[in-house]
């Protein structure tokens, strides 16, 4: 850690992944000076006098490098970036996924402390890991969730990388989906052979990067079995390592709803596994799992309607995962803010569920959803016009019957209405409960 004492350091972004960076710092004696956005349009300038500049995720290189010379690039870091450098122990599972993460890296976190081990879970979650890089030591386990954003100008690569599925995402960040997809890859591109990697069989770019690395590839689906790996056939997820089929849990007893969220189950169960796990272990973990608020969690049931919270869907890609994970007739709340997304598989799926009966439009992206719905749109009920979270709740339970499923998964960013995805998802919470009254 003396490699920071005296030095002027530079910590760009005051988010809760910047605090920590800063405060961290100046504990090891180094001179931090923080810059954010809120202190005017200047604040990227002039970082060439730093000896180190450590960017907050949210901040992109490029702009960085817009309003200083390129030889700023040799200065900069992150906290990612660093946490791999310190770390005192090689026992690091990075996940990283368009969406999926969160949930199973929180799940290989609950497998690993029910296996007993010193296991820490921080990164893109919330926990920033300098919060806990000094508790560590050689055996310790670490599980970083990683976006691409953290993912970027990575240089190490985790001892077990989880690849779940990858499709577009944070346009409005990068480039391109290019750079997306290859901000991802750092997570296998420095592993070495004795290193694992697992990739999500059911999609093409996550299939496609087992070339990235060379750590031993796994694979997981829910579409097929696979030779190496572990698989959601029939009621059952399988692991299947060395020709041995290990039946881990009947699918039913989960409580994680949807199919897509066996994908989920499987990376992290052979994550686990890898990481020495007994598969008793990861099955007592599995049955008792309820998943992460604001991914499809089941605020109340009241007066026999099924209300879900899955604000955490900002994209068409989660929304259509939401929607199959229900029979039951269905009231969808859809729209929001736009991340330039592509809704048009989203409105063939809706034009093709029979059980979807009503929707809820909001924000500035329904109306682009609407023109994607081109089949049977004159048999649903649109609801269009609500302003608050109160409205949209009112709405929708005047017109649910017993057996229906309310499902918020707006397939879109919160802002306008909401502060964030939390807070959309904290209002329809509230909302929900008043209706108990």
């Amino acid at each position: 850690m003396d490699k920071f004492k005296n030095k002027k350091i530079a910590v760009i972004g005051i988010g809760l992944e910047g605090k920590s960076s800063a405060e961290f710092l100046k504990k090891h004696g180094a001179s931090v000076e923080i810059r954010d956005k809120t202190q005017g349009e200047d604040y990227l300038k002039d970082l060439d006098k730093f000896d180190l500049i450590v960017r907050s995720p949210g901040v992109r290189i490029a702009e960085l490098i817009t309003h200083n010379s390129e030889l700023i690039t040799k200065k900069l870091t992150s906290q990612t970036k660093l946490f791999f450098e310190l770390c005192p122990t090689k026992n690091i599972i990075g996940v990283t996924g368009t969406k999926g993460k969160g949930t199973t890296s929180s799940l290989i976190y609950e497998m690993l402390k029910a296996d007993g081990r010193d296991a820490y879970l921080g990164g893109n979650i919330g926990v920033p890991p300098f919060d806990f890089l000094e508790k560590l030591t050689k055996d310790s386990w670490v599980v970083l969730e990683l976006s691409s954003f953290q993912l970027l100008d990575l240089a190490r690569s985790p001892h077990i990388a989880v690849f779940l599925m990858v499709t577009s995402e944070h346009l409005d960040y990068h480039k391109d989906v290019l750079e997306y997809i290859s901000a991802k890859r750092n997570l296998l591109r420095f592993q070495t052979e004795n290193d694992f990697a697992i990739l999500n069989h059911d999609y093409p770019v996550s299939n496609e990067s087992d070339i990235y690395g060379d750590g031993k590839v796994y694979y997981v689906s829910r579409e097929r079995e696979v030779e190496e790996g572990c698989f959601a056939l029939g009621n059952q997820i399988v692991l299947r390592l060395k020709g041995n089929d290990v039946p881990l849990i009947d699918t039913r007893e989960l409580f994680l709803r949807g199919d897509h969220n066996h994908e989920n189950v499987c990376a992290a169960s052979l994550a686990a596994y890898l990481a020495g796990v007994k598969a008793g272990t990861i099955t007592q973990v599995l049955k008792s799992f309820k998943g992460l608020e604001h991914r499809l969690e089941l605020v109340a049931e009241i007066a026999g309607v099924e209300y879900y919270n899955d604000s955490f869907s900002t994209t068409p890609e989660t929304a259509i995962a939401a929607i199959k994970s229900f029979k039951n007739p269905e009231i969808l709340i859809l729209g929001g803010s736009s991340k330039n997304s592509n809704f048009e598989e989203l409105g063939k799926i809706i034009s093709s569920q029979d059980n979807i009966r009503t929707i809820i439009g909001i924000g500035e992206e329904w109306p682009q959803i609407k023109s994607k719905i081109k089949n049977n749109i004159s048999d649903l009920m649109l609801i269009e016009g609500a302003s608050s979270m109160k409205q949209i709740v009112l709405a929708a339970s005047k017109i649910a019957k017993p057996g229906d499923v309310v499902l918020l998964s707006p397939a879109c960013a919160s802002f306008g209405m909401f502060q964030n995805y939390k807070d959309r998802g904290k209002q329809f919470k509230k909302e929900v409960r008043k209706l108990k009254n």
